[in-house]
């Protein structure tokens, strides 16, 4: 009696851990969305006009075709990929970016239509170029924060911030207002297709 219920235990777990990697919990269904058209009222409803808050961005089907496939070995459910294994001299955390290999810049919209300068590589390193274009455009730095990657420029008569925020090894070069806000998409659209452009090769 003993064996058979030690049998029958052992038979659950093991069927509990076949589950558990083929189960599929429809973490995955996102990609078979279809694209809706938008909400339609009657015509002689009146509402009150809205923005979405969060409009979907746009993506280059590039991308999508060569996005990292985050799922389990049996396609079942999402799954994150197991960090890489870290020698013991490995670099401290400050500095890990410092050997990622940087790309040529290219421009690209947010999902609010905003103009951004995107590029891979060392945040320092992306920095460092993007002051030496600004410098070689004759462009006036009125100040720079260094540690933040921001820094101040006068273009004409009107005074812009540019700021460089990333995650992991990409990062956007952005034009804002100085109240933060940001900056009118055709003057920000001229401003990062000039440093694009005169981008250090």
């Amino acid at each position: 009696m003993m064996q058979l219920r030690l049998g029958l235990t052992f038979a659950i777990a093991a069927m509990g851990l076949v589950g558990c990697s083929s189960f599929n919990n429809h973490s995955l269904d996102y990609k078979n969305t279809t694209t809706l058209a938008p909400l339609q009222f009657p015509t002689d409803a009146t509402v009150r006009p809205f923005t979405p808050l969060y409009p979907a961005p746009t993506v280059d089907q590039l991308a999508i075709d060569n996005a990292p496939k985050l799922e389990n070995k049996q396609g079942t459910r999402f799954a994150l990929p197991r960090p890489a294994s870290v020698s013991s001299n490995a670099v401290t955390a400050n500095n890990v970016d410092s050997t990622a290999a940087m790309s040529r810049p290219q421009l690209v919209v947010d999902g609010n239509r905003n103009p951004l300068l995107q590029m891979n590589g060392s945040t320092a390193e992306i920095w460092q170029y993007t002051v030496a274009t600004l410098s070689s455009l004759n462009y006036t730095v009125l100040s720079e924060n260094k540690t933040g990657y921001e820094a101040t420029i006068k273009v004409g008569q009107q005074t812009y911030v540019l700021k460089l925020t990333g995650v992991g090894s990409t990062h956007n070069l952005a034009l804002f207002n100085p109240d933060n806000s940001f900056a009118d998409p055709a003057k920000a659209t001229e401003l990062l297709n000039q440093i694009y452009q005169n981008w250090p090769a």
